[in-house]
């Protein structure tokens, strides 16, 4: 697999870096892992997006999936040739929440555009990769996914507070693919992301043979969220927007 960077901000967009987005590509499938704020833009340096095969969504925060407004226009009236409908998957509401976001008022929704589908925990394919859900601890109903294919496996956290599940999920992956939010010792609101020791642990108890630290604010010291996490899983690496990775 080849994991691209497209959105690594927290929260909100920042200075230098769309909110989260990924492109994930395996033997010409395109997956996109989000689709935050700013987003939409990062994707076309990497991708016509036209030829995007499928996006699924962690939860419906709109720092990861905002910038499916302007994916409409583009599927919409990029191209002369209609496009067949896009493979959505995300909790139960993608549909209706993503539709009130672009036009409150149409009546027909995005049923044109998007092939909705509802992710659960457990497991489905989708192109070639499988996948594996498991609901994390989050104010709104949120998951993580592992997509596994060719006998490698990289698990992504979306949005989490601590969480065994997220350590269950994650056991013995190659990559595992972390939100740390917080640093360490800072008044934050409970039941709501990880610090960089939490990404670090989390990575540690589940085996995973690399952690990419991602979902960093930009009010908050990444140099100091990334050491946090080396702290407790040696070799920690702070993600980049438009790096590309090798799964």
């Amino acid at each position: 697999m080849r994991l691209t960077v497209l959105g690594c901000s927290g929260s909100v967009p920042g200075p230098a870096a769309p909110a989260s987005s990924y492109l994930l590509e395996h033997d010409g499938f395109r997956l996109l892992l989000d689709l935050g704020s700013g987003a939409f833009g990062a994707l076309q340096r990497h991708a016509d997006p036209a030829d995007i095969d499928a996006v699924l969504l962690s939860h419906l925060h709109p720092d990861h999936f905002l910038d499916l407004c302007p994916y409409v226009v583009h599927r919409r009236y990029a191209t002369t040739a209609a496009l067949p409908r896009l493979p959505l998957l995300g909790p139960p509401g993608t549909h209706d929440r993503v539709a009130a976001a672009y036009d409150p008022h149409a009546r027909g929704g995005l049923h044109d555009v998007f092939d909705v589908g509802a992710v659960q925990a457990g497991e489905r394919e989708l192109g070639p990769f499988r996948l594996r859900f498991a609901r994390m601890a989050h104010p709104v109903e949120a998951y993580a996914v592992r997509v596994e294919v060719a006998g490698r496996s990289l698990t992504y956290s979306g949005d989490t507070a601590p969480t065994d599940a997220l350590v269950e999920l994650a056991r013995d992956t190659d990559v595992l693919l972390c939100e740390a939010s917080f640093l360490d010792g800072a008044d934050s609101p409970p039941g709501l992301h990880l610090t960089g020791r939490e990404a670090g642990e989390h990575a540690a108890k589940a085996g995973a043979g690399r952690l990419l630290v991602t979902h960093v604010p930009p009010w908050v010291d990444a140099h100091r969220v990334v050491a946090e996490a080396t702290a407790a899983f040696p070799g920690a690496e702070l993600v980049a927007p438009d790096r590309g990775y090798d799964v």
